[in-house]
């Protein structure tokens, strides 16, 4: 039984990073109704500002990662205003096709700036295990799960309880009765992709000491985090969360008690997750199905 909870514990840590980067595409998605497809290339793009601040120029790893943090939102607003704002009146496919340029785009400077090397990147927090009436957890994990819903809570208070978080919120469900009301609906769109570049870039830098930092780290991390979009509902901010984590339970349990998929299946999995919910709830666990007038 003490085997099963460290699994669930280490599920729940990566499910956390799961939910935040889904978080960050469903905040897309609800802003432009696409996915962003360059979402893990600039978490990892981040990644690399705060391994270059800590490797290089000797930062220790928080101040990194409130900078990597700044640099990341002024940079989600600075696309959307650049690349993404010009082109959101079209059809939504042209804005699919946009996404996956910039997803190109970032992975060719990562690798001309930083090189395809593999590289390691510190943990905030240390290795060492702590017993809990028999369950061994890493603090690790724990960190992991902690920051990342930490993060998740303040960007719910931040929609909660502020006029900008509710202005926000009106930019994205109705832009043009925001309008009426005096909402500056381009500039709240600017900030739901400051604000999902936030999440990614908790969710990369939180991954890397786990996996390594290379220009392909997040690929695989955003088809989880798909699967726990699609999972909780595209629409839903607390169906990404809670889609994350039953992702990350889900997945640690089956690697650990089902032989044949250990960690080469996992992958697959998550894609399987991904078509199972489509075919049998599309709308997701949270989502609400849309009903159209014929």
């Amino acid at each position: 039984m003490s085997d099963f909870f460290q699994q669930v514990v280490s599920g729940l840590a990566s499910g956390g990073v799961y939910g935040s980067l889904a978080l960050a595409i469903v905040l897309i998605h609800r802003a432009t109704g696409v996915i962003n497809f360059a979402q893990g290339e600039m978490a990892t793009f981040s990644t690399y500002i705060a391994w270059t601040l800590t490797t290089n120029h000797g930062w220790s790893y928080w101040p990194a990662f409130a900078v990597a943090l700044l640099v990341s939102f002024a940079g989600g607003i600075g696309i959307h205003q650049a690349v993404i704002r010009p082109v959101e009146r079209g059809s939504q496919i042209r804005v699919v096709i946009v996404t996956i340029g910039l997803l190109l785009a970032i992975n060719g400077a990562m690798t001309w700036i930083w090189t395809g090397e593999v590289r390691s990147v510190q943990s905030p927090f240390p290795t060492r295990t702590l017993d809990v009436a028999g369950v061994a957890i890493s603090i690790q994990d724990i960190g992991t799960f902690a920051v990342s819903i930490g993060t998740v809570v303040a960007l719910w208070a931040l929609f909660q309880f502020t006029k900008v978080g509710l202005a926000m919120r009106a930019a994205a469900v109705n832009p043009n009765e925001a309008r009426l009301v005096g909402v500056r609906v381009p500039l709240m769109l600017g900030l739901g992709w400051g604000l999902a570049a936030v999440l990614g870039a908790v969710a990369g830098m939180l991954t890397a000491p786990s996996v390594f930092l290379d220009p392909n780290m997040m690929q695989a991390i955003l088809i989880y985090a798909f699967a726990a979009a699609v999972l909780g509902g595209i629409d839903s901010p607390v169906g990404a969360v809670v889609g994350g984590l039953l992702l990350g339970v889900g997945l640690n349990l089956l690697g650990a008690y089902i032989d044949f998929v250990g960690a080469d299946l996992r992958l697959p999995a998550a894609l399987l997750v991904i078509l199972a919910v489509l075919l049998l709830r599309p709308a997701g666990i949270f989502g609400r199905r849309e009903v159209r007038k014929v």
